[in-house]
C-alpha cells in the first residue's frame, strides 16, 4: 500500500477501529502499523525492526513482535505463514477484531513479492462447508495462493 491518500485512510480507520474497541493505537504501534502500510510487499518482523531502527536506535526484536500482535489482535494487519510477512489488512477496521472471520484470501506473486488480499466468499464458503462434511470445527481459514500477478505477466 503505497498511496498516500488509501495509507492515511487505513490509519485513520485504524485508530477509529482501536477506539471502538477500548484499545489504544501507540505512537509505536503506529509506526510499526505504517511501515507494513507503505511495504510495498508482505514484510518480515526483522526488516521492520531494521526500518525501525532509523527512528527509534534503541527497538529491539520483543518491541516489534509485541506491537505485530497488537495490530493482529486488532485485526490490522495479517500474517503470511508461508512467507513469514505481514501485510495491512483491506478490511480493516470493519469489525473483525480477535476473531478474523472475514475470509483471508490472498495472491502471491512469486516472481515479485506483490500479494493481494481479495475476499471472495464463495470460496470461504467452500472451506466452510467441506470443514463441516468432515466434522471439523474451523476457527479460520486462511488461503494463500501462489502466482504471477498481471504486471509480471506483460
Amino acid at each position: 500500500m503505497t498511496q498516500t491518500a488509501t495509507r492515511e485512510t487505513a490509519l485513520k480507520e485504524a485508530e477509529a477501529a482501536c477506539l471502538r474497541r477500548g484499545a489504544t493505537l501507540t505512537p509505536l504501534r503506529r509506526q510499526v502499523l505504517e511501515l507494513v502500510l507503505d511495504a510495498d510487499a508482505p514484510v518480515g518482523a526483522y526488516a521492520l525492526l531494521d526500518r525501525l531502527k532509523a527512528t527509534r536506535p534503541g527497538a529491539a526484536p520483543p518491541t516489534v513482535y509485541r506491537a505485530l500482535d497488537f495490530l493482529l489482535e486488532q485485526g490490522l494487519i495479517h500474517k503470511l505463514e508461508r512467507l513469514n510477512a505481514y501485510i495491512g489488512c483491506t478490511d480493516a477496521g470493519h469489525g473483525h477484531a480477535h476473531d478474523h472471520h472475514h475470509p483471508h484470501q490472498f495472491l502471491i506473486c512469486r516472481t515479485c513479492g506483490a500479494t493481494t488480499e481479495i475476499t471472495d466468499h464463495g470460496v470461504a464458503h467452500a472451506i466452510e462447508a467441506a470443514a463441516r462434511r468432515a466434522g471439523f470445527a474451523l476457527a479460520e481459514a486462511t488461503v494463500e495462493i501462489e502466482g504471477t500477478c498481471a504486471r509480471c505477466l506483460a
